[in-house]
C-alpha cells in the first residue's frame, strides 16, 4: 500500500487573474496579436451601434496619427512600418466597413440612426437633407482618392523602389570604397549598408502597399453601391417603406458610411504619397518645404506681384487678394533679407579662417584645386563595369572580394611586420567590361581579365585544359588556365584540376602585386608609427640610435632592403639592435641591411624550411665564387659588380638548369653564397627569379639541419 503525500496539492495549471490578463496585454506583441485578432471578429460578429461609434472614431482617429507621423518624420525610412501599419488600417475601415452594412441592411427601416450615430452625423451635415449632394460629394471623394492621390503614390513609390534597386551596387561600392580608403571604420560602414538595405525594402514594400489603398477605394464603391440598390430593395419589399422613404434613409446611412470610411482612407492616402514622395528630402515637411520655398525670394516676389494684380481686376474682390499679396510679399522680403545676411556671415567667416598666400585676395580659391590634384591613392583597385557583381553586397551584408581584401591586409600585416594602406576599390568606365588594373601611387602594377559568373580551372602540372570555355593565361604567375561556365565543376573536380573564383583570382594577383612593390608603400610616417608603437621598454634604443646612429630616413631604407626581399620586419628589436651594432662611421644602409640579415637568421632560415624540416640549399660553385669576387670593383658604397655580358647570361642559365632539376626533386632550395657578394647574385637573380630566395653563409642558423640538393 503506498502511502499518500501529505499537504497541499499544486496544479501545473493555473486560472488567470484579470492582473495577470492587464500584464498581458501590456506586453507589445500580445497586444498587437490581439488587435489583429479583433479585425478579424468584427468581420464576422455583429457590433451594436454604440460599439460601432467608437470604432469609427478609432478609425479617424488612427489615419489622423498616421498622416501626422508622415509629416513630423525626418527621413522616410523613421517609419519603416508603415507598409504594416497601411495594411492594419485597411483592414479596421474593411471590417467596420462590412459591420455598417450589416446593420445598415438589417435595422436601417428604423431610421437614420440605425447604424450608430457617427454615420448619421455625417450623412446628415454632409447631405442637408438631399441625397443627391451626398452622392456626388461621395463620388468625389473616392474619384480624388483613387484617381490622383492613391495613383500618383504607387507610381512614385514604383519608380522609388526600381532607382533604388538599380542604384545598390554602386551606393554599396562607394560604401567600401570609403571603408577602404580609411574614411569611415567598419561600425560605420555597417550602419550605412543596413541603411541602403532598410531603403531598399521599405520601398519595395511601399510599391506592393499602394496597392491596398486602391483596392480599399475600389471595395468602398462597390460597398456603397450595394448597400443602396440592396437597402432600397430591403425597405420596399420587406419592410413595406414607400420608394422615396426607402431611398432617403437607406441613401443617408449609405453615403454616411461611406464618408466615414473614405475620409480615413484619404487621410492615410495622402500620409503614403507624403511619405514616398519625401525620398531624398531630410527633415520634417514644414521645415522642408519653408526652407525650400524662401530659398526663392523673387518667386515669391513675383507671385505677390500677380496677386496684387489680380486684387484689382474689373470685379474682383480686393481684400482677399490684396491681403494674401502684401502677406506673400513680407515674407519674400524677410527671406531676402535672411539670405544676404547668412551670405554676410558666411563670407566673413570664410575671410577670418583663410590664410595669407601670394598673389592677392584670390590665391586661395586658385590653388585650392591644384591641391586636390596632387592627392593620391597609395592603393587602388579598378574594375570594370562587368565586375561590378563581385563587390555586391549578400544577404549577410558582405561580399566576397572585399572580405578577402580584409583577410590580405591581416595576412601582411602578419608575415611583413606593418599594416598596408587601405585598398580603395572603384569603377572605372575606360576599362573593358572584364578588366581590372591594380595601381600603386597611381602607376599600374599589375593588370588581368577575369569572368565574374564563371570558374578558372587550372592543371596542377601545368598543362592546358581541354574542357570547353575561354582559354587565357593566369594573370598572377602566367600558368595556362581556362573560364569555365559553374555547370561545369562537377567535371573540373572529378578530373583533379584546381577551381578558383573570380574573387580568389584578384585577391591572389594583389597578393603578389603587394608582396613585390611592398617596400615602395613602407613610408616615413609609417616607420614614425613603427618605432612609436615599440613596447616602453625598447624605446631607449630607439633613442640611443636615432637620430644619433642613424637617422628615421635611414631605418626606413633599411627596412625597405629587407622588404625588397620579402623579409619580415616583424621583430623590429631584433632589426634595431643590428642598427646599433654597425651603423655610423659613414656605413652604407645595404651594409647595415647584410649585418642585420645574418641577426635574423633563425626567422631567415625558419621561412624556408622544407617539409621534412631540413633547409635545402643549393650552393654556388667555388669557380662562380670567384668569378663574383673578381668582377667586385670600387670601395664602400660605390662598390659594384663589372662582370661581362656573356658570362652574366652563363650564370643566369646554370641558376636555371640547377633549380629545374631541384624542382624535379619537389625541392625549393635556397641558393647559398658568401657574404661579401651575395647582394650582387641577388640582384641578378631577381629579374629573373623574383621568388628565389639568396642567402649568405653567415645568415644560416647553426642549429638549422642542412640539406643540399645540388649546386651551380
Amino acid at each position: 500500500m503506498t502511502d499518500l503525500p501529505t499537504g497541499r496539492q499544486h496544479s501545473p495549471f493555473k486560472i488567470p487573474t484579470p492582473a495577470s490578463v492587464v500584464d498581458m496585454l501590456r506586453s507589445g506583441d500580445i497586444a498587437l496579436a490581439t488587435g489583429v485578432m479583433g479585425l478579424i471578429v468584427i468581420l464576422i460578429v455583429p457590433m451594436p451601434p454604440f460599439l460601432l461609434d467608437g470604432l469609427l472614431a478609432i478609425s479617424i482617429v488612427f489615419s489622423v496619427m498616421i498622416l501626422m507621423t508622415a509629416l513630423f518624420i525626418q527621413k522616410p525610412l523613421e517609419f519603416s512600418s508603415f507598409p504594416t501599419v497601411l495594411l492594419i488600417a485597411t483592414m479596421l475601415r474593411l471590417g467596420l466597413n462590412l459591420a455598417t452594412t450589416r446593420l445598415i441592411l438589417s435595422d436601417g427601416h428604423t431610421g437614420t440612426a440605425a447604424a450608430g450615430h457617427v454615420i448619421e452625423a455625417f450623412g446628415n451635415f454632409v447631405m442637408r437633407g438631399n441625397f443627391v449632394i451626398g452622392v456626388v460629394v461621395f463620388a468625389i471623394l473616392v474619384l480624388v482618392n483613387f484617381i490622383v492621390i492613391t495613383k500618383g503614390s504607387g507610381r512614385i513609390a514604383e519608380v522609388a523602389a526600381r532607382f533604388n534597386l538599380d542604384a545598390m551596387p554602386g551606393k554599396q561600392m562607394a560604401i567600401d570604397a570609403d571603408l577602404s580608403a580609411g574614411l569611415i571604420d567598419e561600425d560605420a560602414a555597417k550602419k550605412r549598408r543596413a541603411e541602403l538595405e532598410g531603403e531598399s525594402a521599405f520601398f519595395g514594400n511601399m510599391d506592393g502597399a499602394s496597392k491596398f489603398v486602391r483596392g480599399d477605394a475600389i471595395a468602398g464603391l462597390i460597398i456603397t453601391f450595394i448597400n443602396v440598390i440592396a437597402g432600397i430593395f430591403i425597405g420596399m419589399m420587406q419592410e413595406g417603406l414607400t420608394i422615396q422613404e426607402a431611398g432617403n434613409v437607406y441613401t443617408l446611412l449609405t453615403i454616411g458610411d461611406g464618408l466615414v470610411s473614405q475620409i480615413p482612407a484619404l487621410i492615410v492616402s495622402t500620409a503614403a504619397g507624403i511619405l514616398v514622395s519625401k525620398s531624398g528630402v531630410t527633415g520634417s515637411a514644414d521645415k522642408a518645404l519653408s526652407a525650400q520655398f524662401t530659398g526663392y525670394p523673387r518667386a515669391l516676389g513675383m507671385s505677390a506681384a500677380v496677386m496684387g494684380v489680380l486684387a484689382f481686376l474689373p470685379g474682383m474682390p480686393i481684400a482677399p487678394f490684396l491681403s494674401i499679396a502684401c502677406f506673400v510679399g513680407y515674407v519674400a522680403w524677410r527671406s531676402a533679407r535672411t539670405k544676404d545676411e547668412h551670405r554676410e556671415d558666411a563670407s566673413l567667416a570664410a575671410a577670418a579662417n583663410a590664410p595669407a598666400l601670394p598673389g592677392g585676395p584670390h590665391g586661395q580659391s586658385d590653388e585650392q584645386p591644384i591641391t586636390d590634384s596632387l592627392k593620391i591613392d597609395e592603393l587602388k583597385l579598378e574594375l570594370g563595369y562587368g565586375l561590378l557583381s563581385l563587390v555586391k553586397e549578400d544577404e549577410n551584408g558582405s561580399d566576397r572580394l572585399t572580405e578577402q581584401i580584409k583577410a590580405l591586409r591581416r595576412q601582411l600585416a602578419t608575415e611583413l611586420g606593418f599594416i598596408m594602406p587601405p585598398v580603395r576599390i572603384l569603377d572605372n568606365m575606360q576599362l573593358e567590361p572584364n578588366s581590372y588594373k591594380v595601381r600603386i601611387k597611381e602607376v599600374e602594377a599589375g593588370a588581368g581579365e577575369i569572368f565574374a559568373s564563371q570558374l578558372m580551372v587550372m592543371d596542377p602540372y601545368g598543362n592546358q585544359i581541354d574542357l570547353p570555355g575561354h582559354h587565357t593565361t593566369e594573370p598572377t604567375f602566367g600558368l595556362p588556365a581556362t573560364w569555365i561556365e559553374p555547370a561545369l565543376r562537377d567535371e573540373a573536380e572529378l578530373r583533379g584540376l584546381s577551381i578558383i573564383d573570380p574573387s580568389t583570382v584578384i585577391s591572389t594577383h594583389l597578393t603578389e602585386v603587394l608582396k613585390t612593390n611592398v617596400a615602395d608603400l613602407l613610408s616615413y610616417a609609417n616607420v614614425q608609427s613603427l618605432l612609436s608603437g615599440l613596447p616602453k621598454e625598447q624605446q631607449k634604443l630607439v633613442e640611443d640610435i636615432v637620430p644619433g646612429l642613424i637617422t628615421v630616413s635611414g631605418v626606413q631604407r633599411v627596412l625597405q632592403t629587407l622588404l625588397n626581399e620579402r623579409i619580415s620586419i616583424r621583430d623590429l628589436s631584433t632589426i634595431l639592435e643590428g642598427i646599433a651594432e654597425i651603423a655610423g662611421n659613414g656605413r652604407s644602409v645595404q651594409t647595415i641591411a647584410e649585418h642585420v640579415r645574418s641577426r635574423l637568421a633563425r626567422q631567415l632560415c625558419a621561412a624556408n624550411l622544407g617539409p621534412d624540416g631540413n633547409l635545402p640549399l643549393l650552393t654556388l660553385g667555388p669557380q662562380w665564387e670567384r668569378d663574383f669576387a673578381e668582377a667586385m670593383v670600387g670601395e664602400g658604397d660605390s662598390r659594384h659588380l663589372a662582370m661581362a655580358p656573356s658570362r652574366l647570361q652563363q650564370f643566369i642559365g646554370a641558376v636555371q638548369v640547377a633549380y629545374e632539376k631541384a624542382a624535379q626533386t619537389g625541392e625549393i632550395p635556397v641558393l647559398i653564397t658568401s657574404p661579401g657578394i651575395r647582394s650582387h647574385v641577388r640582384a641578378i637573380i631577381e629579374r629573373f627569379r623574383p621568388q628565389t630566395v639568396v642567402m649568405s653563409q653567415n645568415e644560416v642558423h647553426p642549429r638549422i639541419r642542412l640539406k643540399t640538393v645540388g649546386s651551380v
